[in-house]
């Protein structure tokens, strides 16, 4: 099972309002996640996590013989991928936990954008999507590594006086939580999956981009991420102080018209054993 509390009610909303800022502050990384998922054809593929749905929209206008299921627990954002698929008749949305999804075509592909880290249960959540998957099935997924590996996270949270701590358990369900490449390939075997491989991208997180990017970035640093929930906590004085602060150390990271800073990932793939 996922925890439905961060995707559902006001945060769901707000993600699916921001979701043009958030695929674009991914826009290093999908082309190689979709690189990987395509190596090999496939019939049938399952977008696990698909939010806004950009993996499986672009999937579905590539391959209009190919059919792409998205799978998400936040109604709003699905609402949101529904309306960019438009008129495609090869693609399907389903508000369901992927944890206990039951696809209506077994997948031979499935692919996400960072959207596993949150299973309660991991090794449970991969075995049921690798019982469900197709014989041969293909596995491409894509999830942050370790936070002392994504410079962007300490940089924004530097504006807080008082930064919360991370969590105790760095394998707890959040972000963050498939960062040891040890632990997801313990997990991906434990559930079944063979052949696993681990590719580390390095790439820049887009925060802010147009004419005035350092405004931007503030503004969507304000509404998610790390620092969205303790600078909403703050009382007012001492939150425009932060955005002041927030809004130095992004200007530092200004090359033009855009904000970025550094980030890392992996891009794991496995196969159905």
């Amino acid at each position: 099972m996922t925890d439905h509390r961060d995707w559902t009610g006001q945060v769901g909303h707000i993600w699916a309002t921001e979701w043009r800022r958030t695929d674009r502050s991914f826009g290093e990384l999908t082309p190689q996640l979709l690189a990987a998922a395509e190596v090999e054809t496939y019939a049938h593929a399952l977008d696990i996590g698909c939010g806004a749905g950009e993996l499986s929209v672009a999937l579905a206008s590539r391959y209009p013989d190919r059919h792409v299921t998205g799978v998400d627990i936040s109604g709003e954002l699905l609402a949101v991928a529904r309306q960019r698929s438009g008129d495609f008749t090869n693609t399907a949305f389903a508000h369901a936990d992927a944890a206990t999804f039951e696809p209506r075509h077994a997948p031979d592909l499935l692919l996400s954008r960072h959207g596993v880290m949150f299973f309660r249960d991991p090794v449970a959540a991969f075995a049921h999507l690798h019982d469900r998957a197709a014989r041969k099935a293909r596995l491409a997924f894509s999830c942050f590594r370790t936070r002392g590996q994504n410079a962007w996270v300490t940089t924004v949270m530097g504006a807080l006086a008082e930064a919360p701590a991370p969590p105790a358990d760095p394998r707890e369900p959040g972000p963050f939580a498939f960062g040891d490449r040890d632990h997801v390939d313990t997990v991906l075997r434990e559930a079944g999956w063979r052949e696993i491989a681990f590719h580390q991208i390095d790439y820049r997180m887009i925060f802010g981009a147009g004419e005035h990017p350092v405004s931007d970035a503030v503004d969507y640093l304000t509404r998610v991420g790390p620092t969205a929930s303790p600078i909403a906590a703050l009382p007012d004085e001492e939150r425009a102080a932060t955005l002041v602060r927030l809004a130095s150390i992004l200007d530092d990271h200004r090359q033009g018209d855009t904000v970025s800073l550094p980030a890392s990932a992996w891009l794991v793939t496995a196969r159905k054993g």
